[in-house]
């Protein structure tokens, strides 16, 4: 059983919308056995993306309910799993699996090892070519490039969905940070990345990360487009998170970086636009760009609209106002789900993974098993 437990995971977490695909030199299996006990390993393969208490999971896996309750938490203390907190005191906390990207990966960021960070940097191009088919992350603009002419929704607007929140943790880039320890770094803020719902209770509990108020979320916003980072929250209008991302750093904005055209695989709302006629040539915003979408012709700015991803940094530093925002055409906007289930959805489609007939499959083995160990 256990020499071939790992494989059994991968082939596991690869069904979850967040994928894990094989590759040829098995590098996602040496991930694997880094970061799971074979124990923990087998017992990951009965979580599913319903939470569930450790009496039902106990059942499906043939364990005892106390054995299965003290290695689920040992896991979801690890960052291998998702617990979710208990609807009241006399109710105990429901567990489910957690994809790799975004999710076990960046639950491990206060406890990154050199030799697991150049698996995962060996790792990341296939997870970004093969799985990556619905971005798990949208771009939004940094305030300060919007105008009060353009149309944007509350869940388009940093500002706005923070101000929603009524508790908020910041925890550390996982980017930034893992190509700082590998000699790769850069130079831009590394705790900035804003945490919401229920995966700011997963993030406190497990210790990763502070709790913040609004003003100091609001100013870590405000830092983040000095510094020149990229919003990303998560693809869905009810929001879990807030990404401030860098383009040396951020494994999504280097996996668009490597594309011909990074604005087909981002999800935003929003292009930019230039006027050649009052540009002085600064070239301010060619630094700014994390897509590397704009170049100076004839003292004058032009941008490359395959490249743009509507993130607003250029704009918002132009010290003669010859960037603007514009809202793209509707029929050019990717529709964004509105909670993190259906994202889920959205994404496990779109890589043939789950269906609504496999939804349905598993939401009625989970109520059977529910019933089941009630007895």
């Amino acid at each position: 059983m256990t020499g071939d437990i790992y494989q059994q995971l991968a082939r596991h977490l690869d069904d979850l919308p967040g994928g894990f695909p094989p590759t040829e030199s098995r590098v996602e299996l040496r991930i694997l056995r880094r970061l799971f006990t074979p124990e923990q390993a087998e017992l990951a393969l009965h979580l599913t993306l319903i939470p569930e208490e450790p009496r039902v999971v106990a059942r499906r896996a043939g364990i005892d309910t106390v054995a299965a309750t003290h290695r689920l938490e040992e896991m979801a203390t690890k960052g291998l799993i998702l617990r979710l907190e208990p609807e009241s005191e006399n109710k105990p906390f429901q567990y489910m699996a957690a994809q790799f990207v975004i999710g076990i990966w960046e639950f491990h960021v206060n406890d990154l090892d050199i030799e697991l960070i150049k698996d995962v940097n060996e790792y990341m191009p296939t997870l970004s070519e093969e799985v990556w088919k619905v971005p798990q992350l949208r771009t939004i603009p940094v305030g300060r490039s919007i105008s009060v002419q353009t149309e944007v929704l509350p869940y388009e607007k940093a500002e706005e969905i923070v101000r929603a929140q009524k508790k908020i943790l910041v925890a550390p880039c996982i980017c930034r940070r893992e190509h700082t320890m590998s000699g790769h770094g850069c130079d831009k803020p590394e705790e900035t990345c804003l945490v919401f719902g229920i995966g700011m209770d997963y993030y406190e509990r497990n210790g990763i990360g502070r709790m913040i108020d609004q003003k100091e979320a609001l100013d870590i916003l405000e830092k983040a487009n000095e510094a020149g980072l990229v919003l990303q929250p998560g693809n869905s209008q009810e929001l879990m998170n807030i990404c401030c991302c860098c383009g040396c750093c951020c494994q999504v904005l280097k996996a668009f970086k490597r594309r011909e055209k990074p604005a087909s695989m981002a999800a935003t709302a929003f292009i930019a636009d230039t006027n050649p006629h009052t540009c002085s040539g600064c070239e301010t915003c060619i630094d700014r760009c994390q897509m590397e979408a704009l170049r100076i012709e004839n003292d004058h700015i032009v941008l490359n609209k395959d490249r743009c991803i509507g993130c607003g940094l250029c704009v918002s530093t132009c010290p003669s106002e010859s960037l603007t925002l514009a809202r793209k055409p509707e029929s050019e906007q990717q529709t964004v789900p509105k909670n993190v289930e259906k994202a889920a959805i959205q994404l496990g489609k779109a890589r043939g993974k789950l269906g609504p007939g496999k939804m349905i499959s598993m939401l009625v083995k989970s109520k059977v098993d529910r019933l089941l160990a009630a007895r």
